[in-house]
């Protein structure tokens, strides 16, 4: 392991031992920090951003996007507490960084992205890195992937101030949605859903954050 990832990783640690009273995680899973150091940052940060590829925060990507900080990638995965034969849908490809996390745990990754350019590149990108089981969509989301559905775990790495009906509808009973919730300003509360047998859903918040907004358009 070459340094510049090992200090990422030391750093998703410290963080989380310094978060646990508000998210309930003093550490995470192993299946996930393997994940973290398995999936190198630098192939999906733009090359004039390669210096700060594995500093804990966010990067811009182009497009008014940004790459989340690995400390929140790590903390939304852990949240979906995956197994290898879930299916995962997610919000927000961005440069595909998320989806290529989620493919290393997951079985299949279904990913949305609302800017063309930028779902047709990562699209390329996670082909190129041979994450074969990831499907990329150009969609703003809010309908999901109905015919793919149900999904055993939805993550939204965009700002909403609700989650869509045709999300919560398309999260399997015993599923795990994840999502930054705010009505307005900079700051948001990371928030996960879970949804029982009878297909009655709860919400818990988790952190505050700041994500780009989630766009109907």
């Amino acid at each position: 392991m070459n340094t510049d990832i090992k200090h990422m990783l030391e750093t998703i640690e410290r963080e989380a031992r310094l978060t646990a009273s508000y998210t309930g995680r003093e550490r995470f899973a192993d299946a996930v920090m393997a994940a973290m150091a398995a999936v190198n940052r630098a192939d999906f940060v733009p090359n004039v951003a390669h210096s700060q590829a594995f500093s804990n925060v966010p990067l811009a990507i182009g497009y008014g996007q940004t790459i989340s900080q690995p400390y929140i990638v790590a903390l939304m995965t852990d949240l979906l507490d995956l197994s290898q034969e879930d299916r995962v849908l997610e919000l927000g490809t961005g440069s595909g960084y998320q989806a290529a996390i989620l493919a290393k745990l997951a079985k299949q990754v279904y990913s949305l992205e609302r800017i063309e350019s930028l779902a047709e590149s990562a699209a390329s990108r996670l082909r190129q890195l041979g994450f074969n089981n990831v499907s990329c969509r150009h969609s703003n989301g809010y309908q999901g992937w109905p015919e793919e559905s149900p999904f055993d775990a939805i993550i939204i790495t965009a700002a909403s101030p609700f989650v869509p009906s045709a999300l919560l509808e398309q999260l399997k009973a015993g599923g795990r949605l994840v999502v930054p919730l705010a009505d307005r300003g900079l700051y948001q509360q990371l928030t996960l859903f879970t949804k029982n047998q009878q297909g009655e859903t709860a919400s818990r918040p988790i952190l505050a954050v700041s994500f780009v907004p989630l766009i109907d358009d």
